[in-house]
């Protein structure tokens, strides 16, 4: 499955704390966990594209995201069902 968290701010950043980010979604991506993700350009805070087998493991990639788990950033997680081809684009 695919989820999506929505990071919105609640504490300012510092540069030890976006280190310790950055290197998360690295390890997310060589675990192959990671689809995508980034910073929202027209509104404070960003998003994590991740891929795990069930709800639980999703709560616990998110949760253990540095900017979650200073509470530095809240979330709000989302499920999401891909379109594409090979499911005809759900129709």
């Amino acid at each position: 499955m695919t989820y999506i968290y929505l990071m919105h701010n609640v504490k300012p950043l510092n540069e030890e704390l976006i280190k310790s980010h950055v290197a998360y979604l690295k390890e997310l991506n060589r675990e192959g966990k990671l689809v995508l993700c980034g910073p929202f350009t027209d509104y404070p805070g960003g998003m994590v594209m991740i891929s795990a087998e069930n709800t639980t493991e999703a709560m616990s990639i998110v949760e253990s995201d540095p900017f979650i788990a200073s509470g530095c950033k809240t979330f709000e997680m989302r499920t999401l069902e891909l379109a594409n081809e090979g499911n005809n684009y759900l129709l």
